[in-house]
């Protein structure tokens, strides 16, 4: 009888049964092979011809375990592992929709076989996850990745919560685009303010309307400061909140328990010295952002310069007691 598809196809067939029904656990004997060639696709073919088949993928190099007891696919592209460490990045992505969070889990559990997905039971606790509900994070990102190859400017609508949990636009901007950045587990894009000439950091899904315009973009060259280009490490311990103040050398006393948190905050290019029962610790940081953190950590820092910022934080605590002081 003539199958639904022609036997040359047999190869890839054997190849993609292999991807979804077998692991270490499940192998696949010649018979089972021909048993879902010819239930999923029509193809009837002998066993030997999926012995030479299996050989002949072996010889192109796909990695094939066979022995006595069948066969399995010994190599993937991504290891469970590795796809369970993808998947829990898109589930606790809070700028990824609930929607888009399904279908990527979707698409990554795909890439094993058909016996990962029972193992991943938390894809189905995509709703019940904080998430963004702006559907056009995805859009944005195509749009600034075109802007940042054809070197041009972009417009779009920047947006802020209000009272009823929605956002709202509170100002329009057109910007020139340098850099998408992962940071904190938001989007933000990295572009130049073009009205008011400033680098700002905006989060990707709180930006609305985006489009692309015919408008060449300032080489970043040419902005102070980025005459080197980005420096990347700036981002993961000079800017922990993205604000873009100056950049500037702070000191503090830290208590030593403190100091884990200062290495996941600000990396490791820090310098600590021994203060009695601290340490001072020397760092290169956003001013607003310190004030920030330092405020998150007050029993256990003190700001020792400069004194700006050392006055920000007395008059925050200032403020806070004159509020739970009563």
């Amino acid at each position: 009888m003539e199958g639904f598809e022609p036997k040359k196809l047999a190869i890839i067939r054997i190849l993609q049964i292999l991807e979804h029904y077998s692991d270490v656990d499940h192998r696949l004997k010649q018979e089972d092979i021909a048993k879902y060639l010819s239930r999923d696709y029509g193809i009837e073919i002998e066993r030997k011809a999926i012995g030479r088949n299996i050989s002949l993928l072996k010889e192109s190099g796909v990695e094939i375990d066979s022995n006595r007891n069948g066969s399995y696919l010994a190599e993937r592209t991504f290891e469970d592992s590795e796809l369970r460490l993808l998947i829990d990045g898109v589930l606790s992505s809070k700028h990824i929709t609930a929607k888009h969070s399904k279908e990527l889990i979707e698409k990554l559990c795909g890439m094993s076989n058909k016996y990962f997905k029972n193992h991943v039971k938390n894809v189905y606790s995509v709703n019940e996850w904080s998430k963004t509900e702006n559907v056009a994070l995805f859009y944005n990102i195509d749009i600034v990745d075109e802007a940042i190859e054809k070197s041009k400017q972009i417009k779009f609508d920047y947006n802020k919560f209000g009272a009823d949990k929605v956002l709202h636009k509170s100002a329009g901007h057109i910007a020139s685009p340098y850099q998408l950045i992962l940071h904190n587990q938001r989007y933000y894009l990295m572009a130049l303010n073009e009205k008011w000439k400033n680098m700002g950091y905006y989060r990707v899904d709180h930006i609305t309307n985006m489009k692309l315009t015919d408008i060449p973009l300032t080489p970043i060259r040419n902005i102070k400061g980025y005459e080197n280009g980005i420096n990347y490490k700036d981002f993961a311990s000079s800017l922990p909140y993205m604000f873009t103040d100056k950049i500037e050398t702070v000191k503090f006393y830290a208590e030593e328990w403190v100091i884990d948190q200062i290495v996941d905050w600000f990396g490791y290019d820090f310098k600590i010295e021994k203060a009695d029962d601290k340490y001072l610790i020397t760092v290169r940081v956003s001013l607003n952002a310190m004030e920030y953190w330092a405020m998150q950590y007050l029993k256990a820092v003190e700001i020792v310069s400069p004194i700006e910022l050392r006055d920000r934080i007395k008059n925050n605590i200032d403020k806070a007691k004159g509020k739970y002081g009563r």
